[in-house]
């Protein structure tokens, strides 16, 4: 019955989205008071119904309801409760009833927290919003419906992919939805604007807090993932250019870019059109990634593989949205005259560079991405883009960006000077240059990127470090801490960036390897570390077999760690799974993972050393640290902003 009551709460959830687009749409342009004032309530009811339809599925998940056919095929009654929880939004179904749940919850809380913005405006948002909601509600009745359920139940379900049955795997997809859909208020914004033909430094101030929250979430989500492929699947790596990872990473680039364009709209009045086209692009390629990761064209172990009538639905929501507000976007651009001067040497220039460089690198990415489905289909030819054209041609756009950001934060608005804002920066650059030469003295002269990855990882965090404290003024340490939340939030993001350029470059630089087989009770060394395997032991799981192995890894005559990597096997799905034993450090990780058992009794074993392994995913914490302290501030400017707007206009009046 609550099955039931779920599929029937979501059927209302596309009524009342279907009104919600409609009638506040219809009083904007109208000038009904009552009509608009509909949003408001229409969201708050929207999420209601879908908070309840999802709750459903969850209870049919953890109760093991197995008449369900979506629970069937993605959960087993021995599975630990948390896996349950994860198989909910762990398919196809589940993801979408997710992604929606997400998309009205940011509809409601711009009806929410919207007061102070002009009802016309609150109204056509709110409208843009839930027609991607009347979309995606129709997808999923339609094609993916997660309430179908069997005649007959079956006694037991046939479990989740044994890959996603991992913590990092249960708050993955969630924080990367969160940033995905959370670009849908950007978007939501951009087409309220160009309908209305008004873009301005309050519109800016309004669109960036959405657009920083989701960037946040974002930052967050593939960090989960990275440090997710990185100990769970076994190869040790933490980024392998694999499509959906593409995916989740092309929009981020270009919300990064859309913070810092709305700046300038913000403070100058000047790049509205570029800002109303990224805030466009930007959900675009979130629904793009939607596309890659549920259509079937690709193969992957992060995709959904789904048949390809569902990739041309969710294609032609694609196709609508992205081209609609292209279309227009091109009939108002002459709504979007910048008003704002500023010279070639400006913190303007800065940010223009700034978004250049971003959006040129996410462009790199969609072409490596898309290319090999573009040669298949138009070609014939199967290709493969991996990471050495990744590396090769994204590379240098990051190094580029690095360079130049410590500096482009220093100089003025409207018209700079480089020769003193380096004159201020001089000590991080020494710095910078020192760390280098001392990267390059420990690498004995091995590899370029651990001298060029720290020169610009210290360049950066010094960097900010400087702009920081050049905000004090004379008062000095005494007003550091009365800093505004957003001067905090900018110096701890744009430090996060330094922290994984430097993990990421010293890791790939200086990591050793080693792959052997190894007889019980025997020692072997990589690097300083000798490591000894003393046995191999089978045990049962809750709800699978593991071949579990014990390692003592010692330095000099001390023993560092005892690790205990794992190899399971899931008989329910039928499937094995690595687990490495990690022993984390804040300079090195120490990581092993065990093999097949050999025919003369040995074990193959893949061992290595990873210096500053989790400064990459430090990195992207305090990225995300610094957008949630840029948000806090954000909203009390957003909030005085719209009130001085809303009192001048009543004095107007």
């Amino acid at each position: 019955m609550i099955v039931e009551l779920g599929h029937f709460a979501l059927i209302l959830a596309l009524g009342v989205a279907f009104l919600q687009m409609v009638v506040p749409l219809v009083g904007a342009h109208k000038g009904w008071r009552n009509w608009m004032e509909l949003a408001a309530p229409a969201a708050a009811t929207q999420l209601m119904l879908i908070g309840f339809a999802f709750a459903a599925l969850t209870w049919a998940f953890l109760s093991s309801d197995f008449s369900v056919r979506l629970v069937f095929e993605n959960s087993h009654s021995a599975k630990p409760w948390l896996y349950k929880l994860t198989g909910v939004w762990g398919n196809h179904e589940g993801s979408m009833l997710l992604w929606v749940l997400i998309l009205t919850a940011f509809g409601a809380a711009a009806a929410l927290f919207g007061n102070n913005l002009p009802l016309p405006l609150k109204a056509r948002v709110l409208a843009v919003q839930s027609s991607i909601g009347v979309a995606f509600l129709a997808f999923i009745l339609l094609t993916s419906n997660p309430f179908l359920r069997f005649d007959v139940a079956p006694m037991d379900g046939r479990d989740l992919n044994p890959l996603l049955q991992d913590p990092g795997l249960a708050f993955h997809p969630p924080f990367l939805y969160l940033g995905y859909v959370g670009l849908s208020m950007a978007f939501s914004f951009a087409v309220a604007a160009l309908i209305e033909g008004k873009v301005d430094a309050a519109w800016a101030r309004w669109v960036r807090p959405w657009t920083l929250a989701a960037w946040m979430f974002l930052t967050v989500g593939i960090a989960l993932g990275s440090w997710w492929a990185y100990y769970e699947l076994g190869w040790g790596g933490f980024w392998f250019w694999d499509p959906v990872e593409n995916a989740s990473f092309m929009p981020w680039l270009l919300a990064a870019a859309l913070l810092h364009s709305a700046v300038v709209v913000e403070k100058r009045e000047a790049l509205k059109s570029w800002t109303i086209l990224l805030a466009i692009l930007a959900f675009g390629f979130s629904l793009l990634g939607t596309f890659i990761v549920r259509s079937g064209v690709i193969t992957s172990v992060h995709a959904f593989a789904m048949d390809p009538e569902r990739g041309v639905f969710i294609l032609a929501i694609l196709a609508f949205f992205v081209g609609g507000a292209l279309t227009l976007y091109a009939a108002r651009a002459s709504a979007m005259e910048s008003k704002g001067v500023f010279g070639m040497v400006s913190r303007e220039a800065g940010l223009v560079l700034n978004n250049i460089l971003l959006a040129v690198a996410a462009l790199v990415v969609f072409v490596g991405t898309v290319w090999p489905l573009v040669a298949q289909m138009l070609l014939g030819r199967v290709l493969s883009v991996g990471a050495p054209f990744f590396d090769a041609a994204f590379t240098p756009f990051m190094v580029a960006l690095a360079a130049v950001l410590p500096i482009g934060s220093m100089l003025a608005w409207k018209r700079g000077d480089i020769a003193r804002s380096l004159r201020v920066l001089w000590p991080a650059l020494v710095l910078a240059l020192l760390l280098a030469a001392l990267a390059w003295t420990l690498g004995t002269g091995r590899s370029m990127l651990a001298l060029v990855g720290t020169a610009l990882g210290t360049w950066i965090v010094a960097g900010a470090a400087t702009d920081l404290w050049q905000r004090t003024g004379r008062s000095g340490a005494a007003r550091l801490l009365r800093l505004p939340g957003a001067d905090w939030g900018k110096a701890v993001a744009h430090s996060g960036l330094g922290v994984t350029i430097l993990g990421v470059s010293l890791l790939m630089a200086w990591q050793q390897e080693d792959i052997r087989t190894v007889a019980l009770g025997s020692t072997y060394e990589v690097g300083s570390y000798g490591f000894t395997l003393n046995g191999v032991d089978e045990l049962d799981g809750p709800n699978y077999r593991t071949l579990m192995a014990d390692v003592t890894v010692t330095q000099g005559a001390s023993e560092v760690a005892r690790l205990f990597p794992e190899k399971r096997f899931y008989p329910v799905a039928a499937m094995p799974t690595t687990e490495a034993a990690i022993d984390n450090g804040l300079f090195r990780d120490i990581y092993v993972v065990i093999g097949d058992p050999q025919d003369d009794g040995s074990y193959a074993v893949r061992t290595y050393v990873k210096p500053f392994a989790n400064w990459i995913w430090g990195g992207a914490i305090l990225m995300a640290l610094g957008g949630l302290l840029s948000l806090g501030d954000r909203r009390l400017r957003v909030a005085a902003g719209a009130a001085k707007t809303s009192r001048s206009a009543v004095a107007a009046e």
